[in-house]
């Protein structure tokens, strides 16, 4: 008999966030600002990406900025501000995903008029992540070549939610023989169509394409919204 009730009770949560994820959406589109979440297993190398990123955003005059979570310490925050782009630390205190009210009290007091891209570093996981709407614009899931090749068959809600897919650490392809053909059919298995850039953060060109795919979708989005004029605020 209490099936029932714990099932309403996982309702009224999920619609609690994503109402607040809605708001949040609607300030981020009135600042003209992209998000993106970036999800991902562990170890996939998504700090070291992420500060490239920004690296080469700073450098050319790209406004960039990153909310980082992690369970535990800010080391992964530290590791991005040696970019020179605005970062705050989310420490979920064990909680093994981000949710929107977090991403709301770290926004409080940050303007974030002029900023182009806001990064969301969620925390590593490929399960729980994939069902929590932070408002972003999107979700970039990230596989890297030491993972094998079948993670999006393993955990394909959350390949099937990301708007695009990233390949990591692909100067190691070769030691780990990372099948890349494989790679890419599972992926398309679980999400056809999805684009999938290969990148690596020691590879100055392919975080360069990266960026520049980024840009061109946040240009698009620009060209596509319809922001109220009402909502320069998430509360």
């Amino acid at each position: 008999m209490t099936t029932p009730r714990v099932v309403e009770l996982r309702k009224n949560v999920m619609n609690r966030h994503d109402r607040k994820a809605a708001l949040l959406r609607r300030y981020f589109q009135s600042t003209q600002t992209c998000v993106i979440n970036l999800v991902s297993s562990p170890g996939t190398g998504k700090t070291e990406l992420l500060t490239e990123i920004l690296r080469s955003m700073v450098d050319r005059g790209i406004a960039a900025a990153a909310l980082v979570g992690d369970c535990a310490t800010d080391n992964d925050a530290k590791r991005l501000e040696t970019s020179a782009a605005p970062v705050r630390q989310i420490v979920t205190e064990g909680l093994c995903h981000l949710e929107a009210t977090m991403l709301d009290e770290h926004v409080q007091g940050w303007d974030l008029n002029g900023i182009d891209f806001l990064f969301i570093e969620n925390v590593g996981n490929l399960v729980c992540p994939s069902a929590f709407d932070l408002g972003e614009s999107l979700r970039v899931v990230l596989l890297s070549v030491t993972e094998g090749e079948d993670k999006p068959l393993k955990y394909p809600q959350m390949f099937n939610s990301a708007d695009f897919a990233l390949l990591t650490k692909m100067d190691l392809a070769g030691p780990c023989e990372f099948d890349l053909a494989a790679a890419r059919d599972n992926i398309e298995t679980v999400s056809p169509g999805m684009t999938v850039l290969e990148t690596s953060a020691r590879n100055p060109q392919s975080v360069q394409a990266v960026v520049d795919h980024m840009v061109q979708l946040r240009q698009l989005d620009l060209g596509s919204q319809s922001v109220p004029t009402d909502s320069l605020s998430t509360t």
